[in-house]
């Protein structure tokens, strides 16, 4: 599952215990890339409080599929195939469409957006591209043209928080050998409205 010791679901007390209990899913499922942080439960209880007001936080304007498409944009650019297939699941089951979350995934991997994203999209996700490939090198301009296209500073902001969230993820995942075994792939915190609910269902 990882490069270094966790602590089982079964085998955790104490703080950890209770912040498994908050963020497990089905059958006491606790996702790979959490039990990876089990031997620092407060860094794990930092990473769920970022993810979960960075992504699934009910004052976000920023459609959640679409900052899930970012999330599995980003993942692909690190090479963290266990983010991947995660988010990408997390899409398919927010667009309730199969074929729609197919051609994103598609256009995505062949590194072409272009002809599955409008030009409001295409804007975030090459600004998104940048920030992941060559972070020192971005220009005031960059976000202009995010701004032109039709976001809004907010919703540059949170696009650009998703971007800098995923690539942290990524590199945890990588670094620590997480990996997918024993878990169930797209399940997130629910219940918008309330950002201390981190359940995953």
């Amino acid at each position: 599952m990882t490069w270094i010791k966790t602590v089982p679901y079964d085998d955790a007390t104490g703080r950890l215990k209770t912040l498994y209990d908050r963020v497990k899913g089905p059958g006491d499922n606790v996702d790979n890339i959490m039990m990876a942080h089990s031997l620092r439960p407060h860094s794990m209880e930092g990473h769920m409080h970022l993810y979960k007001y960075v992504l699934h936080h009910a004052a976000n304007t920023v459609p959640k599929h679409f900052l899930e498409t970012i999330g599995v944009q980003v993942s692909l650019l690190n090479g963290c195939s266990y983010c991947v297939e995660h988010h990408f699941q997390g899409l398919r089951r927010l667009l309730g469409d199969d074929g729609r979350a197919n051609e994103i995934r598609g256009a995505l991997e062949a590194g072409d957006p272009g002809p599955a994203f409008d030009a409001k999209h295409r804007a975030a996700l090459r600004y998104a591209e940048h920030l992941t490939r060559d972070p020192a090198t971005m220009t005031a301009d960059m976000v202009e043209e995010m701004r032109s296209a039709g976001w809004d500073d907010g919703e540059i902001l949170e696009i650009n928080q998703v971007t800098a969230y995923f690539s942290y993820a990524n590199r945890t995942v990588l670094g620590l050998g997480v990996n997918t075994e024993g878990d169930i792939l797209g399940l997130s915190p629910g219940e918008n409205d309330d950002p201390e609910n981190w359940s995953h269902g």
